[in-house]
């Protein structure tokens, strides 16, 4: 199955989870974890990214990233490949740390800001990595703690998140650690890993029942938000816009793909308007991947 693109919304939020290779370690240390968490700092500062929440297991982890201009794989790309050279340098191993490419799903921040930052620094607690919430409050391994206070990161957007919560920080600093112990309590397991209009037209089942039904509905995995959303944000990803733009700065236009088909399948311009059958057969080409060729239906 082809991979899809990634998207790129200017100042849009991305919670980014990746995994180790069939599931290994990722973190074996304290000395990994800290490695990890430096790369991240520095390539932040490169890429003008805030981080807003993490959390670092021993197989995975989890961050939400707010992009700037540039788009998150210029920040991802840094981070894990300096991450997995110096890892097998350390464990003097060789081949590939994490497991395929790490996901990344663009959040509606208006509506899943809070419940994603709840969602992340909760995953120490869930995989029983500490027993309650006053051992998460000074683990140091996810953002948790600096919103605590303790174990600080200074490239950790505190202050944005706080703000939410309060007028001053202590105030603040009492709310959100509020609304992270009702989140233990009520044992909240929302889905957070996105589904686009999947989520806002009940599922899949629905999507599937509606399409029976010959209404065009689309589900996109890479964004977790309502329907005005996942609309906006596949009608305005710069990364899409860009690649339209560079097609037609480079001279490319439908004739001019149609040619290049043609002449790299051997096909004749001129027979184009032939029975596709009939010359798909002369080809020696399924016709139905013939079809595809000249974009029949």
């Amino acid at each position: 199955m082809p991979r899809t693109g990634r998207l790129h919304l200017e100042g849009g939020y991305y919670h980014v989870i990746g995994r180790g290779l069939e599931r290994r370690r990722i973190f074996s240390g304290d000395d990994d974890k800290k490695d990890f968490l430096e790369r991240l700092g520095l390539g932040l500062a490169q890429t003008d990214c805030q981080c807003l929440a993490f959390a670092m297991m021993s197989n995975h982890y989890h961050l939400l990233i707010r992009v700037s201009t540039k788009p998150l794989s210029l920040l991802m790309r840094k981070l894990l490949g300096g991450y997995a050279t110096q890892y097998n340098r350390r464990k003097n191993r060789s081949g590939y740390v994490f497991q395929n490419r790490y996901k990344s799903i663009l959040c509606d921040a208006d509506n899943y800001l809070l419940e994603l930052v709840r969602y992340i620094h909760l995953n120490p607690l869930k995989a029983k990595m500490v027993q309650d919430i006053d051992e998460l409050d000074v683990y140091r391994w996810t953002g948790h703690s600096s919103l605590m206070g303790q174990h600080v990161q200074p490239w950790l957007k505190c202050d944005e998140v706080l703000s939410l919560f309060g007028g001053t920080r202590k105030k603040a600093v009492n709310q959100y650690r509020d609304f992270i112990e009702d989140g233990i309590n009520r044992n909240i397991n929302k889905d957070l890993s996105g589904g686009g209009l999947v989520r806002s037209y009940g599922g899949w089942d629905s999507v599937r029942l509606l399409r029976k039904e010959h209404e065009s509905r689309i589900g996109d995995e890479r964004i977790l938000g309502e329907t005005d959303f996942v609309e906006f944000a596949l009608k305005n990803d710069i990364l899409t816009i860009n690649n339209k733009t560079n097609w037609i700065k480079n001279g490319w236009d439908l004739e001019r793909l149609a040619l290049s088909v043609c002449e790299y399948s051997g096909i004749q311009w001129n027979t184009i308007g032939c029975s596709t059958t009939k010359r798909a057969a002369e080809l020696g080409i399924e016709s139905k991947r013939f079809n595809i060729i000249l974009g029949d239906k």
